[in-house]
């Protein structure tokens, strides 16, 4: 087979006059002339001009909508409009055929979001789902240089895990025992000694706590991987299976959590506008033309770039919880009862709509939220002084709520240890935990930054399940 060169490196390019190759998958074939290819590189498709009269009738029947193909020839510059060059074909292959009759994505109907949904096995071949996922993986690749340039060292925590690290209980369990016939105790429980693992475990709800053991020695380092939460939520904004991202660092307070995070999310963002801005001009493009059919009053203040630029421009506004409540209790929109769960007062589980409302109301930038009433946060986190809170840090995002939650973790073992019997979270399951607390403990903070809420925000894709190849929900685990 030929070497071939990817479309946009020919598109982008300045040469023209020399033989090359590409191969891709006809996207429209005009008049039995006009071929455009894609190959997945670019949205752009760079154009073949066939000499039909001088091919074979049975070769230019095959070259349909989905076909793959491969086309040699000199690359020129083109006569025509709306593309600066083309490839007039000296030999054609096909590689792949494709019946046209029972092929889904056809150019005279443009299949809904919903839809392609239902055959996420072909939608990566839309030009929106190509911009999706080249922008998933410019972030994903941002998000390791970003690490690696300040000396983290990337960990594998473990995906089966005997922890239930939020204490949440959502975990989806792994076991190798018979579901009908499962073995008991004499109380009769199921007996999960007699399991693969010698005990009950479940698929990982967050590396943080294995992440934590990692930095009590390597000092800086961060997971990337797979989470799971049995969470029977149908929500644009859930997903059961997500990628999050969650740095842990030693001899690290708050503040430098903070600006460890602000700066993270700067950086992805500045990489995707400068390697992606194709993508992302795409994409804000839909956008618009998605928001004509709404009512002025819902549509974005901003398009894609602006947005993401405006994120770039500010210094996130950084407040505590308790100053959050008295801006939100006294607003004219919980006062109007706009709000679909009232602020009453200090204690209120912050919704999403109160952190937007933040965010793109009261600020209009992106805001840092510290000092979180400690009944409503997981039992590692470090007590303040004032007994009521902890040294949580919530970043909100427009158009999102949370994209990231962390603290300052609890390096006290005799407070660490109460928190736990306060809130039921057995301490000889976690002695390991407990462990880094005994042997030369030291101050210590990190976060947690789920991926695909990052990718929803960076593409302006209103659905977490259109920004991950295969999404895992309820009823859902197709392909």
């Amino acid at each position: 087979m030929s070497k071939r060169t990817k479309i946009k490196a020919l598109l982008t390019g300045e040469q023209t006059g020399m033989e090359v190759t590409v191969m891709g998958w006809v996207r429209a074939f005009r008049q039995n002339r006009f071929i455009a290819l894609n190959d997945g590189s670019t949205n752009n498709n760079i154009q073949i001009v066939v000499d039909f009269e001088n091919t074979d009738p049975a070769l230019l029947k095959r070259i349909t909508v989905g076909a793959a193909i491969s086309v040699s020839g000199i690359l020129s510059e083109s006569l025509g409009q709306g593309q600066k060059v083309e490839i007039p074909a000296s030999v054609i292959e096909v590689l792949g055929d494709c019946d046209p009759e029972k092929y889904p994505l056809q150019l005279k109907n443009r299949p809904s979001l919903e839809y392609l949904r239902e055959i996420a096995h072909l939608r990566f071949r839309t030009n929106t789902f190509g911009s999706v996922f080249r922008l998933r993986n410019a972030l994903s690749f941002a998000v390791h240089r970003f690490f690696q340039e300040r000396g983290f060292v990337y960990l594998h925590t473990p995906v089966i895990t005997a922890s239930d690290a939020e204490g949440a209980g959502e975990t989806f369990r792994v076991t190798t025992l018979d579901p009908a016939k499962p073995p008991l105790t004499e109380s009769g429980e199921i007996d999960f000694k007699q399991d693969f693992f010698g005990k009950a475990t479940n698929l990982t709800v967050s590396g943080q706590l294995e992440g934590e053991l990692g930095a009590m020695a390597l000092s800086d380092i961060y997971t990337f991987g797979p989470t799971f939460r049995a969470e029977n939520s149908n929500t644009t904004r859930h997903l059961a299976e997500f990628w999050m991202i969650e740095p842990e660092m030693a001899f690290c307070d708050l503040a430098e959590n903070m600006d460890t995070a602000e700066a993270l999310l700067k950086y992805v963002i500045s990489y995707a506008l400068e390697h992606n801005r194709e993508d992302i001009e795409f994409l804000s493009q839909r956008l618009l033309e998605e928001e004509k059919s709404k009512p002025q009053q819902e549509r974005s203040e901003m398009n894609l770039v602006e947005k993401l630029q405006f994120c770039l421009d500010n210094d996130f506004e950084r407040l505590t919880y308790t100053e959050a409540i008295e801006i939100l209790r006294n607003s004219p929109h919980n006062k109007k009862k706009k709000f679909q769960y009232l602020v009453e007062g200090w204690g209120t589980d912050l919704q999403s709509e109160h952190e937007r409302y933040l965010v793109e109301k009261h600020f209009k930038k992106p805001v840092i939220l510290t000092d979180y009433p400690k009944e409503i946060k997981a039992f590692y986190m470090r007590q303040n002084d004032d007994g009521k809170t902890v040294r949580a840090m919530d970043i909100l995002f427009p158009g999102i709520g949370e994209i990231v939650g962390g603290s300052q973790r609890e390096e006290r073992l005799d407070k660490l240890e109460q928190r736990m019997d306060e809130m039921g979270i057995p301490k000889d399951e976690l002695w390991w935990y407990l462990d880094t607390r005994r042997f030369g403990a030291c101050q210590h903070a990190g976060f947690g930054l789920g991926f695909e809420r990052l990718v929803l925000f960076v593409t302006g894709m209103g659905n977490i399940r259109d920004v991950i190849p295969f999404p895992r929900a309820p009823k859902t685990a197709e392909f």
